[in-house]
């Protein structure tokens, strides 16, 4: 039976609307758009008595945000911000519609429910929880979300940053997304807070050949000079680069698992249904995600191409395209089409303290380990205003919830009452600051 709407927790109705507006990027400039969806937002913003903001450099890009007077404005702000778009989904795929923000079995479905328009709705509702209790955070709050994320942001935060830099004047650190959720180790709860990202390089593979008819001895085929190059890749088991956060992570994994094992491979699978996102923090992938070749059936065609997902440590992209280069070959040309830094930052500093203490103040005596992720977010837009930024969207999960596997995944949900938690350990961080 559906769930009656007066039983609804506000900050699920927030999510569930936001699933509801369909904000699918395709990449490249092919959206939905965000404009409805940042509108619903602007106008939550407005009935809490802020002033939003909108900027759209490209029709229906749309991004907001407002900011929230602190007591002390000498204070440096603090960013929270999320994104209004979402990777498309495939609705035969699914058990549910993906944009019909479904509430079933205690949780919410839906494309965004986990990346990222949970994390939005408990932004704003955290937030009126404050204000509409006539509180007043120590130090000023600027709420952003932004368009084309799952496009790096190149309509998005990228922008936002360099058109308006003054949205963030003041500020020296964030919170975002993928991070604060809980896994499960050796049987105990953990939580991950997030202080460090992945450089990013989108890649595009080149083979070139002679065009010919289909039905000719042809050994001159660009099709199976890329097929060749693109197996070799994909096939590619790239070797352990360990950080200080990452080096941190295992260790407190090895503490909490009761192992003695130094072997990153195996301490990573004492997380669970987290296993292979673990994994993918501490070694160079390179995901092929795309092949286009030929124009009819009967004509081998002299170009065929791959786009390739490489996600790098920090400092390290140069190598790796290098050894990307080895791998493929000579006769492979490699183009750039999109290429971003990573980030990593240290695991101490009051913030730091005050999310971890905020998480031990819901769920007591649970310990919260440093990780970097293996993917992105728009912390790094930020870092070029100098702003510091940390995934730290806290979820209280169940331990078999395969939670990371959603990321882009089919039949994303995420349990109501970790929506509530969210919300509550995030209005008492920012009670806390």
């Amino acid at each position: 039976m559906p769930t009656p709407e007066t039983e609804v927790p506000e900050v699920v109705r927030v999510a569930r609307d936001l699933i509801r507006f369909d904000t699918t990027n395709w990449g490249a400039g092919r959206s939905e758009g965000e404009r409805e969806a940042a509108e619903y937002v602007g106008a939550y913003l407005e009935a809490l008595g802020l002033r939003p903001e909108y900027y759209e450099p490209a029709p229906r890009r749309t991004n907001v945000a407002a900011r929230v007077p602190g007591r002390d404005p000498s204070r440096p702000a603090l960013v929270l911000h999320g994104h209004l778009d979402v990777v498309p989904a495939v609705a035969e795929d699914w058990s549910v519609d993906p944009f019909a923000g479904v509430i079933r079995d205690g949780m919410l479905w839906g494309r965004g429910a986990v990346d990222m328009k949970n994390m939005d709705a408990m932004i704003l509702t955290a937030v009126a929880d404050l204000l509409r209790a006539g509180e007043q955070p120590e130090r000023d709050l600027v709420l952003a979300f932004f368009a084309d994320e799952e496009n790096g942001g190149v309509d998005g935060s990228q922008r936002v940053v360099r058109d308006r830099p003054e949205w963030f004047a003041g500020a020296t650190e964030a919170i975002s997304e993928v991070g604060g959720y809980s896994i499960a180790v050796g049987g105990r709860r953990a939580y991950l807070l997030q202080v460090g990202e992945k450089a990013l390089m989108w890649i595009r593979l080149v083979a070139r050949g002679r065009a010919g008819h289909g039905s000719r001895v042809h050994p001159d085929n660009a099709v199976t000079r890329l097929a060749e190059a693109i197996a070799r890749l994909g096939e590619t088991r790239w070797p352990v680069e360990l950080t200080d956060t990452t080096r941190a992570l295992l260790e407190g994994i090895a503490e909490l698992a009761g192992s003695a094992s130094t072997d990153p491979d195996e301490l990573a699978s004492c997380t669970g249904p987290a296993d292979a996102f673990i994994r993918s923090t501490y070694r160079t992938v390179a995901n092929p995600t795309g092949l286009t070749a030929g124009y009819k059936h009967n004509v081998i065609p002299d170009r065929a191409e791959a786009t390739v997902d490489v996600r790098v440590l920090p400092g390290t992209e140069d190598a790796v395209l290098a050894e990307i280069q080895r791998i493929v070959g000579d006769d492979i040309e490699i183009e750039m089409f999109f290429r971003d830094i990573g980030l990593e930052i240290p695991f101490a500093g009051d913030l730091v303290e005050q999310m971890v203490a905020a998480l031990g103040r819901h769920d007591p005596g649970v310990p919260v380990l440093p990780y970097l992720l293996g993917a992105g977010t728009d912390n790094k837009a930020l870092s070029t205003l100098g702003i510091a930024g940390y995934g730290f969207a806290p979820l209280k999960l169940p331990a078999d919830l395969d939670f990371t596997g959603m990321f882009h995944g089919v039949d994303e949900r995420v349990p109501l009452d970790a929506l509530e938690f969210g919300r509550r350990v995030l209005a008492d961080l920012l009670r806390s600051l």
